[in-house]
């Protein structure tokens, strides 16, 4: 995989997209987001990027990079996976789940939808999350694969909302 993981080839997951190259640019953020790395993570969005995260609002790449780095810091143990929920031209609609452990040992599971737009190269140029956080007991945790790092191909990914 590339160190820019959004942009493999340029041919195959820019728009238009088709049902596996919607879910291949899925998969890709999603193992993006798991290596926490805040630096590999921005590269696969527009310079002038535009993101509403729950009610922060960040634009540009140098933005993102702080942005993921405090989130990061805070959000400790962290393992995410995403699902593809619908998808146009150049659009991706995806649900995620993703599990953290805060500063004084507590355990989270925050649930959330994402919009993506992407430009013509296949680069994202705005994208708005919606997310609810949830406390978890330990022994609910559903991810347990090592982080960071991506999901194991053999994990079942988001079980069904409860």
């Amino acid at each position: 995989m590339s160190t820019t993981f959004l942009q493999d080839s340029p041919s195959v997951l820019a728009p238009p997209f088709t049902r596996e190259t919607a879910l291949r640019k899925v998969r890709l953020a999603e193992d993006g987001w798991n290596s926490r790395d805040p630096e590999r993570v921005s590269l696969a969005y527009t310079e002038d990027s535009i993101w509403r995260n729950r009610g922060e609002f960040v634009t540009g790449r140098a933005e993102i990079q702080r942005f993921l780095a405090g989130k990061w810091q805070r959000e400790l143990d962290y393992r995410l996976a995403k699902d593809l929920w619908a998808f146009t031209d150049n659009h991706i609609a995806v649900r995620f789940q993703y599990e953290w452990r805060d500063l004084a040992g507590g355990w989270h599971r925050s649930y959330g939808n994402e919009l993506w737009e992407f430009d013509e190269g296949g680069l994202m140029r705005r994208r708005e999350a919606s997310i609810n956080d949830v406390d978890i007991v330990e022994s609910d945790r559903r991810f347990f694969w090592p982080a960071p790092g991506p999901r194991r191909v053999d994990h079942q990914g988001i079980p069904e909302v409860r």
